[in-house]
């Protein structure tokens, strides 16, 4: 796992209950080594957004990870994109979503790197 730069994003992953801490750790693990990948198009900054860890690239969308009230953990993108769509057009009903702006998990082994790091590259790039 990547050390933290900002401790008040370090303080909101200590703050998620244990459950919701591993999963959006494994998610932000995913989040950084698809940022990896796409380098040097892409660089991502780890911020705190709406209380949340966020991740921001400059020419993407922000991607946040949390607590969700009908899952354990969620990956959050802004409602206002077509990322959630295009995501379960290319994968249909292979996850819960909560409308255009989350992917819902209860379980870490949920987490797929090729299906999810194909959304977390989408939001890296949205405006390019």
């Amino acid at each position: 796992m990547r050390s933290f730069d900002d401790p008040n994003v370090a303080s909101a992953y200590e703050a998620f209950a244990a459950d919701t801490r591993r999963g959006a750790l494994v998610l932000r693990d995913l989040v950084l080594a698809t940022a990896q990948e796409l380098q040097p198009a892409v660089s991502v900054t780890e911020a705190l957004r709406w209380g949340q860890p966020a991740y921001l690239s400059p020419k993407g969308t922000t991607i946040r990870l949390g607590g969700h009230t009908s899952a354990r953990f969620a990956l959050f993108v802004h409602c206002q994109t077509r990322l959630i769509g295009e995501f379960t057009s290319a994968f249909p009903g292979a996850d819960r979503i909560d409308g255009n702006r989350a992917i819902l998990f209860d379980e870490v082994g949920k987490i797929d790197p090729v299906r999810h790091g194909w959304l977390i590259a989408r939001a890296l790039i949205y405006h390019r």
